[in-house]
């Protein structure tokens, strides 16, 4: 399903890209999640990702606080403030394509703790809300560590549309989210 979905993103155009992310960041943006929200854990989307930097700098022109992860050796995840494009750097981690992290203070993997909500990457989310990710287990440990924090941040995956499937197989630590953000629309799940 994964290498299905990645081969879908490959094939979109920059034009395509564009659209997207201006589509997705409109109809997050109309999330009343997202418009009480003080802080807001998020990331920046790497190449055929659907697009968050409109969205990121969207957020923070509210006075919203956005936090980014920054990949650990052990695909856990540290957090660091967003100040805006500028503020990122371009890190290679061993063996995969290069992310753009915050270039700042770090704030430590419970820094994620504090968030009204948490926007998580993704390939797929089905009808129960159950998001398939990319294999890596870091979110997962994001999910783990908010359960353990007894933390309650709205978990918002963003999606390409026809990332919407009927079912991804499931793991038994695996946690639903509350809801999808494609750019087409909104659809919500029962936690």
């Amino acid at each position: 399903m994964r290498r299905g979905i990645l081969a879908v993103r490959s094939g979109l155009t920059a034009d395509d890209l564009r659209e997207a992310s201006a589509a997705l960041a409109g109809r997050a943006l109309e999330l009343p999640e997202l418009a009480r929200a003080g802080t807001v854990a998020a990331y920046v989307s790497v190449g055929s990702e659907p697009g968050t930097l409109a969205l990121l700098d969207a957020l923070r022109a509210r006075g919203v606080r956005v936090l980014l992860p920054v990949l650990l050796p052990d695909n856990d995840l540290d957090w660091g403030a967003y100040e805006g494009e500028g503020s990122l750097a371009r890190v290679r981690h061993a063996g995969r394509m290069a992310l753009l992290e915050p270039a700042g203070e770090r704030l430590g993997p419970d820094a994620v703790t504090a968030a009204d909500a948490v926007l998580l990457p993704g390939l797929a989310v089905d009808a129960r809300g159950m998001r398939l990710g990319r294999g890596g287990g870091s979110y997962d440990r994001v999910l783990e560590r908010l359960e353990r924090a007894g933390a309650r941040p709205a978990l918002v995956v963003l999606l390409y549309d026809s990332e919407v499937v009927a079912h991804v197989p499931g793991e038994p630590h695996d946690r639903p989210v509350d809801a999808v953000v494609t750019p087409s629309g909104v659809r919500r799940f029962r936690r």
